[in-house]
């Protein structure tokens, strides 16, 4: 007779885009949960998500989503500034948490709601998508099975195919903590290893715009490893083909890298050319399955009281090498993490 796995009773907080993207995972590819309700400040996105799921419970207070006892877990997918907040009061509630990246913008609001989770001693996840990712966690392979030989070299490539809405530019925190943040996640995964000191060169070449509203679009940014690997992460807002995703890492006995993803795999020749089609235009494109896996991860992790695979240390450290990032620029030098905390 089969085995019945008991179901984990999830809330979504945010109905957002990410929110109905996890939504739409948690509704149709993971039978192992299931969502009670769904609360955002916006009631009629709240009731057009859980019309679209089949979720009972649309609200637009989240209280009262925290206050479901029969709820187990939460996924915190509302706007940045509130992450902290309700990784606080879904600690006290004792709901596993998933939250959305960053936790907050400042380390002291991270710090309260990471203690906060450990009193409660409830799992926490930090939803950095792209660890999931089949090409990443390829990469990530081969270093950690010595198939490269010792790593020297790392250089991420991350580029959007078009800047932001400048209203979201005005609230993110800036480039450093809304788009690196994710490669500075995905340079400590992949080398196994933490940064000791950033330097940053970065400047306005897409939109004047985004200069006016105390931001950069276009950096690259030198990483000095613990191990002695030299790193580089090179961003732009703008990259007119698609979204470009791409690494390499040298090492002592080879080289790995990984390339953009492609709608399809044909190429076309003619009398004056080789070419293919663009890749993938969209973040959401790009990394559907890795959204899917986290969640999937996530639920495990609770079913079988087992760690989860981003945990909460994972989401603070890139928010200090964001900082270190910006201090870097600002102050024309090299920073190294320690004196940002």
């Amino acid at each position: 007779m089969e085995k019945v796995e008991k179901v984990l009773n999830v809330g979504i907080i945010g109905a957002g885009r990410i929110g109905r993207v996890h939504a739409a995972t948690l509704a149709y590819r993971i039978r192992a949960a299931r969502i009670l309700a769904v609360a955002d400040v916006n009631l009629t996105a709240a009731q057009q998500v859980a019309a679209q799921f089949g979720i009972p419970m649309a609200t637009d207070d989240p209280a009262a989503l925290l206050d479901n006892k029969d709820i187990e877990a939460v996924l915190i997918c509302s706007v940045t500034g509130t992450h902290a907040h309700f990784i606080e009061e879904a600690a006290l509630a004792g709901k596993h948490i998933f939250c959305e990246k960053p936790i907050a913008l400042d380390l002291a609001a991270i710090d309260q709601a990471l203690a906060a989770a450990a009193k409660a001693g409830v799992k926490l996840q930090i939803g950095f998508n792209r660890r999931f990712d089949a090409n990443f966690r390829r990469v990530r392979q081969a270093i950690m099975t010595g198939e490269i030989g010792t790593p020297a070299l790392l250089h991420i490539i991350s580029r959007d195919p078009s800047p932001p809405p400048i209203a979201y530019v005005k609230t993110s925190g800036g480039m450093f903590l809304d788009m690196t943040i994710h490669d500075f996640d995905m340079a400590r995964f992949l080398i196994g290893a933490e940064v000791d000191e950033i330097y940053t060169l970065a400047g306005i070449t897409v939109d004047p715009a985004i200069g006016e509203a105390g931001d950069v679009d276009t950096a690259v940014m030198m990483l000095k490893f613990s191990n002695g690997v030299i790193g580089t992460i090179d961003n732009c807002r703008r990259a007119t083909y698609g979204y470009d995703q791409r690494v390499e890492v040298l090492g002592s006995k080879g080289a790995i890298s990984s390339a953009n993803n492609y709608p399809n795999a044909a190429t076309l020749s003619d009398g004056a050319s080789v070419r293919r089609d663009l890749p993938l235009n969209f973040f959401m494109d790009r990394y559907t399955e890795s959204f899917a896996s986290e969640i999937a991860a996530f639920v495990e992790a609770v079913q079988q009281d087992q760690p989860t695979p981003v945990t909460g240390h994972d989401g603070r450290v890139p928010v200090v090498m964001g900082l270190a990032a910006g201090k870097s620029h600002r102050e024309g030098r090299p920073v190294k993490l320690s004196e940002i905390g």
